[in-house]
C-alpha cells in the first residue's frame, strides 16, 4: 500500500480528510478546524479551495510567509549537497548561523562572548537552558505567572498555566513563579540560591502581555547582583517579530541565555539557546546533545531568513506595519474592542468582553486567520511580509466578525 499521497488524494474535501485524520492522529489538538493544501506568500487555501488571509503565521513560525522563493531555493540546493552529517562534525551553514546569532545576542554588548546550541524546536531550545542553569550548582528557578514556555517536562515545570501542568505534576525543578512585571516580587525571589530568573519580553500565550517598562532592566540588575542567570525566551518574539533581532534589545540588556525558535526557520524546525559570557561555558563535551539540532538544512533555512529579512528591512515592516494594525483597529471604534497592545507583528486586540473565541472562527469563515490565546484576546501574528493593504482587508471584515460572535 502506498503512503504517498496521490493528485486526487490531495484534492479531498475538508470533511473526509478530517475524518482521516482522526482516525490515525492522537488526540492531543482536537479536531483540525480546516485541512491546509498550499501556500503562497501571506495566503493559505484549504482542501475545499478557499484561500484565507494567514494572519497566524503557523503561530508566529512563516516570518517571511508561505514557499518563499529564497527558503525553498536555500533548502533545496543544500538538500542535494548534504543533508545531514551528525554534530561529531559540522558543516559551513551551522558555523555561519552560530555566528549570526551570536551577533543578535549580543547587539548591547559585542565584546561579550558567546556561544549556539542548536535545536529543532523552542521548547528544546528552552530544555537545554534549563539543563544549562543546572550547571551553575543551583537549583531554583524564578517564573512568571502567565508564562508558557513548551509542554516538554522541563519546559512545562516553567510554564504557569495550571491545566497544563496539573495533569502531569510532579514536575522537574525547584520553580517560584513571580507576577509578571511586578519588580518588587523579583526582588523578593531573588537570592543566592535562584540559578536563573525566565522572562519572556512579550507573553504571547498570555494574550501578548509586554512587560512593563524598565522591567527587564531591572530583571538585568536583580540576577547579577545575586548571581542567578538572566534567561530571556524569545522563541515568539525573536527573529524580528517584534520590530527587533530581539524584543528585548531595546532594553538595553545582555541576557545569559536566550532561546529562539519559530521564525528562525520559516517553518523549517529549528531552534537555539544560545549562552553569553560565563554561561557560555557551562556545557562541555557530552553534558547534552542532539541527533538533528544544526543540521545543515535547517541551518541554510536560518541563514537564508536572515538574508531576506536584512535585504528587505522586514524589522521595519514589521515596526510600521504593527503600528499601522493597531491605530486601524482602534480607529474602527468598535464597542466590542478596548485597545491594541503588542509590539512590531505580534499584537493583542483586547475585547470589552469574552467573544475572542468565538470572533476568531468567525474570521475563519469569512478567510482570515486569527487565534484567541485568552477569551477577551485575539492575537494578531502575520508574515512580517504582510502589506498595509492586506491588513486592512482584516479590519474591514473584523466588525462583523465581532458582531457575528455576540449573536
Amino acid at each position: 500500500m502506498s503512503i504517498v499521497p496521490t493528485t486526487s488524494q490531495n484534492q479531498q474535501g475538508q470533511l473526509e480528510l478530517t475524518e482521516r485524520y482522526q482516525q490515525v492522529m492522537m488526540n492531543t489538538f482536537g479536531a483540525p478546524k480546516r485541512v491546509f493544501v498550499r501556500g503562497e506568500g501571506v495566503h493559505v487555501w484549504d482542501a475545499d479551495g478557499m484561500k484565507y488571509l494567514d494572519l497566524l503565521s503557523g503561530l508566529a513560525v512563516n516570518a517571511l510567509g508561505h514557499a518563499h522563493p529564497a527558503v525553498l531555493s536555500a533548502i533545496t540546493s543544500q538538500l542535494s549537497t548534504l543533508g545531514h552529517v551528525s554534530n561529531f562534525f559540522a558543516t559551513p551553514a551551522q558555523i555561519a548561523l552560530a555566528e549570526k546569532l551570536v551577533a543578535v545576542a549580543t547587539l548591547n554588548d559585542p565584546e561579550t562572548p558567546a556561544k549556539v546550541f542548536f535545536t529543532n524546536s523552542g521548547t528544546e531550545a528552552n530544555e537545554a537552558a534549563f539543563k544549562a542553569t543546572r550547571l551553575t550548582g543551583r537549583t531554583r528557578i524564578v517564573a512568571m505567572e502567565g508564562a508558557f514556555h513548551g509542554r516538554t517536562m522541563g519546559a512545562l515545570a516553567i510554564t504557569a498555566n495550571p491545566k497544563y501542568r496539573e495533569p502531569f505534576e510532579p514536575l522537574p525543578g525547584e520553580v517560584v513563579f513571580v507576577p509578571y512585571g511586578d519588580v518588587e516580587a523579583l526582588r523578593r525571589a531573588v537570592d543566592e540560591t535562584v540559578a536563573a530568573v525566565v522572562v519572556e519580553p512579550l507573553q504571547g500565550e498570555n494574550g501578548v502581555v509586554p512587560a512593563p517598562e524598565g522591567y527587564l532592566a531591572e530583571a538585568r540588575r536583580i540576577t547579577s547582583e545575586a548571581g542567578a542567570l538572566l534567561w530571556v525566551d524569545e522563541v515568539q518574539t525573536g527573529m524580528g517579530r517584534c520590530g527587533d533581532w530581539l524584543a528585548s534589545t531595546p532594553s538595553g540588556i545582555t541576557a545569559d541565555l536566550v532561546t529562539m525558535a519559530k521564525g528562525l526557520g520559516n517553518g523549517f524546525p529549528i531552534g537555539a539557546c544560545i549562552a553569553t559570557g560565563a554561561a557560555a561555558e557551562l556545557f562541555t563535551p557530552g553534558s547534552h546533545g542532539t541527533t538533528f539540532g544544526g543540521n545543515p538544512v535547517a541551518a541554510i533555512a536560518g541563514l537564508a531568513v536572515f538574508g531576506v529579512m536584512e535585504r528587505d528591512d522586514l524589522l521595519g515592516n514589521a515596526r510600521r506595519m504593527g503600528e499601522h494594525l493597531a491605530r486601524a483597529v482602534e480607529a474602527l471604534d468598535h464597542p466590542a474592542v478596548d485597545h491594541v497592545r503588542g509590539q512590531g507583528l505580534l499584537r493583542g486586540i483586547v475585547l470589552t468582553d469574552e467573544r475572542a473565541a468565538a470572533t476568531s472562527e468567525a474570521l475563519l469563515e469569512a478567510g482570515f486567520i486569527t487565534n484567541a490565546p485568552r477569551p477577551d484576546v485575539l492575537r494578531i501574528a502575520p508574515p512580517l511580509v504582510v502589506t498595509a493593504e492586506q491588513l486592512d482587508k482584516f479590519v474591514a471584515a473584523l466588525p462583523a466578525a465581532l458582531d457575528r460572535a455576540a449573536r
